[in-house]
């Protein structure tokens, strides 16, 4: 049997439609650990590959017959070498174009509602390290909210739906992820927005969220003067679009909550989160649809694949929203904290524009799962 390619495409889409596939994971225990490719009803099995350097006889016991096989590994070479023995040992099987690093970069465009005057508000995911962007799409126009650093992907999308990017958002300086806010305003001339209590120490220029701005795209106006919702970091901000959508940022996950303590300061903002999420989020529509700046786990996908929710489902259903008790608020959110993202420390000084990595440095520093939430 001939070895092939599958693309990450194809895997988010085994992901999304929730179809089985068996993946042989051939890197280190401990990174296949920490991090893996998530799928409802995937099935793995991990072994290093320099254990199969001598042949794959041992494993082949563990390798479903009747199934499709997929090999992957950290950027695709080991991989092709595991999956052509086992083609010769007649298993159909392919390998992960690009590897993991591949699917750490893909992002999955999906449409989640429609505006009012027209126009519709599209998310991406990226399914591989949890992160999700929107672009809201009115009129010729669109905007860009919490873009990660493959800015060339959002930048042909509007190209291929016919629309101009006229404004970029971060929702707050990042941690988890490189932004890919500003090379987007450079490449298309458009707008970058930040709030200006998370820019303290960025080396660039930007128009300020200072909490009383209202920004019209096409036909639709994105609201943020109500909506400054610090925690997650001290600048944190939410966006309402077409009084329908909410874009809570970091602040309110889909099963969990932001933790705080990012900047080292989670003793101090964690009185901040309580209070966005606690009173200016219970003094919203319960009808807005919430659309968070990340997911933590497979099953908080719909569906279609997006990662979406009415916010009055969260307040009854999302344990971080039914802490009465603040002290007990306290204590769970500060306690319950998980490791630090991967060099988070220098995605921020990124953010700020304080350094500049490679490309290659980039795709290094944003390896491993995203770790935006509390457990």
């Amino acid at each position: 049997m001939a070895v092939r390619e599958m693309h990450a495409s194809e895997v988010a889409r085994n992901v999304i439609e929730k179809k089985e596939l068996f993946i042989l994971d051939v890197r280190n225990e401990a990174d296949f650990s920490d991090w893996k490719i998530e799928g409802k009803k995937f099935k793995y099995y991990n072994i290093p590959y320099f254990e199969l350097l001598d042949g794959i006889e041992n494993i082949m016991g563990k390798i479903p017959e009747n199934s499709q096989v997929l090999v992957v590994c950290a950027k695709e070479g080991s991989s092709i070498m595991v999956a052509e023995m086992l083609s010769e040992a007649g298993i159909d099987v392919a390998y992960l174009k690009g590897g993991m690093k591949a699917w750490s970069e893909y992002l999955e465009p999906v449409k989640v509602g429609k505006l009012k005057n027209g126009g519709e508000l599209y998310q991406f995911v990226r399914l591989g390290k949890g992160c999700l962007s929107y672009m809201v799409v009115s009129n010729g126009e669109a905007a860009v909210i919490d873009a990660t650093r493959m800015a060339d992907k959002f930048v042909n999308f509007a190209q291929e739906i016919g629309v101009n990017i006229t404004n970029v958002f971060d929702t707050h300086l990042h941690a988890d992820h490189i932004s890919g806010g500003r090379k987007i305003a450079e490449l298309t001339g458009a707008t970058y927005w930040l709030p200006s209590k998370d820019a303290d120490e960025v080396v660039f220029e930007y128009e300020a969220l200072d909490g009383d701005n209202e920004v019209l795209i096409g036909n639709s106006t994105i609201k943020i003067h109500a909506l400054y919702s610090p925690g997650h970091t001290i600048g944190s901000t939410s966006f309402i679009v077409d009084d329908a959508y909410l874009l809570t940022g970091d602040i309110l996950f889909i099963d969990s909550i932001g933790r705080p303590d990012l900047a080292g300061m989670a003793e101090d903002w964690v009185g901040d989160l309580r209070e966005s999420l606690y009173t200016r989020y219970r003094d919203l529509s319960d009808e807005l649809l919430v659309l968070p700046a990340h997911f933590m786990i497979i099953e908080e996908l719909n569906t279609d694949g997006s990662v979406a929710e009415k916010l009055g489902a969260l307040f009854t259903n999302n344990h971080g929203l039914n802490i009465e008790d603040e002290s007990e608020f306290r204590r769970v959110v500060t306690e319950n904290l998980p490791p630090q993202p991967n060099a988070y420390k220098e995605i921020r000084e990124t953010n700020m524009g304080k350094i500049t990595p490679d490309e290659e440095k980039q795709r290094e520093m944003e390896i491993g799962p995203n770790r935006c939430a509390v457990k």
